[in-house]
């Protein structure tokens, strides 16, 4: 079972104000704090039982403050915050580089910008630029780039409880 994750919208950046219509430097972000119930459920789901996310004294000797988080479980947000806005997405490719651990607790905020797009087909391909940070700072603990297929163009707002 996996327990309740506090997600939390907080901004939408759009080229225009008065358009919903996604552009090349929109950009749109989430809050997310992960808990010791989230590590668990993920090593579960992916069986990566590695002793520094579940025991401290193993991540202090391994020169870490604290348990980690998985970096694949910080970098489902991009997915997430794309899917919320865009329901019927399809994600194609994702890279990923690791910059700063990120420990039980840390509030992170996942950033996805997009970067260039095009039409085929009535959908259209979207390169997005991803980036997390940690505890409301500059400090970036997960970037890279990814690219997903969009039904259409239009952002709709994510429900209250999102």
């Amino acid at each position: 079972m996996l327990a309740k994750t506090t997600h939390r919208l907080v901004s939408r950046c759009f080229s225009s104000v008065s358009s919903k219509t996604l552009k090349v430097g929109d950009a749109l972000r989430e809050t997310r704090v992960f808990s010791s119930e989230d590590v668990e459920a993920y090593a579960e789901v992916s069986r990566d039982w590695n002793p520094l996310h579940f025991d401290p004294e193993s991540a202090r000797k391994a020169g870490f403050e604290n348990r980690l988080v998985h970096g694949m479980l910080v970098s489902s947000m991009f997915p997430r915050i794309i899917s919320a806005h865009f329901p019927g997405a399809v994600y194609v490719s994702q890279s990923l580089h690791f910059r700063s651990p990120v420990h039980v607790g840390d509030e992170i905020l996942g950033l996805v910008q997009a970067t260039a797009l095009r039409e085929t087909k009535n959908k259209f391909i979207v390169k997005f630029s991803t980036k997390c940070f940690k505890n409301q700072s500059e400090l970036v603990v997960l970037d890279g780039e990814a690219t997903a297929i969009l039904p259409n163009l239009e952002m709709l707002k994510p429900s209250p409880s999102e």
